[in-house]
């Protein structure tokens, strides 16, 4: 079966190039930004997970003998949403407010069959105890990993594995950008196993 995801992100594309699945990529004909300022009334899980969903369905509708894969990711700290923060400055701000503090990060995954009509869903969250940190180390992690395109304006992967304490949940490949494991899940529901 063709799967296709919902994304051109760098990251995702890695995450799924580990499993042994031809598994193209695609960018979305879907305005997240739209639904983003439209439903900023829901909680952040219920929010990644909507934005999921339309990235998904508006690829689906192009492509209905596809899987289609969406996902997105957003952090939240006292229940303000921690988006992207596609400037040095926004990251390093965004860095001082969560130095020192546990904040979440919501992963949703969708698989959406347009076809049949089917979609499944999940959500994963992370606690991240981010280390105290100062503004010269802030400003020097920026500089050396540029995160501005990470929602939470880190880099986990990288030197931005540095800044924490502890991370807590089920799989680190969410905290990157989509958890695979929960992938593999997903996928064997519609009868796809990448080591069948």
């Amino acid at each position: 079966m063709r799967i296709v995801l919902a994304s051109t992100s760098r990251y995702r594309r890695e995450l799924v190039s580990r499993l042994p699945l031809a598994i193209e990529s695609m960018a979305p004909p879907y305005d997240e930004d739209v639904d983003k300022a439209r439903f900023a009334h829901l909680p952040v899980p219920e929010l990644v997970t909507l934005l999921a969903k339309g990235k998904a369905a508006s690829l689906a509708a192009l492509h209905p003998d596809a899987l289609v894969i969406g996902s997105d990711q957003m952090g939240e700290l006292d229940g303000r949403r921690l988006g992207k923060p596609h400037t040095v400055e926004a990251a390093c701000a965004q860095l001082e407010g969560m130095a020192g503090r546990v904040h979440r990060l919501h992963t949703a995954l969708v698989v959406h069959h347009g076809a049949s009509g089917c979609v499944e869903h999940v959500v994963d969250t992370h606690e991240l105890a981010m280390r105290a940190l100062t503004a010269d180390e802030i400003a020097r992690y920026v500089a050396l990993d540029n995160p501005v395109d990470c929602a939470g304006s880190y880099r986990v992967e990288s030197l931005g594995v540095a800044l924490f304490e502890r991370i807590t949940g089920d799989d680190f490949t969410a905290v990157v950008g989509l958890p695979l494991t929960k992938l593999v899940t997903l996928l064997a529901r519609f009868g796809v196993r990448p080591l069948a």
